[in-house]
């Protein structure tokens, strides 16, 4: 596990619980509802997302940390076509999740809890 990894473990259990970060599902929901947010944010329709939503379901469940990798892989391509530098945005974000733990905690207890 890197650095960067270790912090944010450290950070979730902090500010979320130890619970919360040790749980599969909360962790999988929160995961997918940030990648959603990206290519919202990135002018991806609703009805695009459904649409690979359905191709990757209709398909054989990967390999964990091939998987992984791919993530990792097409962020970076994105994050490079769209000129943002992951390493950076990804502390920035870390920090302003420091500096906001009570309101992320706050904001956590009222999401949706999908099982």
């Amino acid at each position: 596990m890197n650095v960067f990894q270790r912090h944010v473990r450290e950070w979730v259990t902090s500010v979320l619980g130890r619970e919360s970060m040790e749980d599969k599902d909360i962790r999988n929901h929160r995961f997918l509802e940030e990648a959603v947010e990206l290519v919202q944010a990135n002018h991806c329709t609703e009805e695009e997302a459904h649409r690979i939503v359905s191709y990757v379901f209709s398909r054989k469940s990967g390999f964990i940390p091939q998987e992984a990798g791919g993530v990792m892989v097409t962020l970076a391509a994105l994050l490079a076509c769209l000129d943002v530098d992951m390493d950076v945005a990804a502390e920035v974000e870390f920090m302003r999740a420091w500096n906001n733990a009570d309101k992320i905690r706050e904001k956590d207890a009222h999401k949706p809890r999908f099982k």
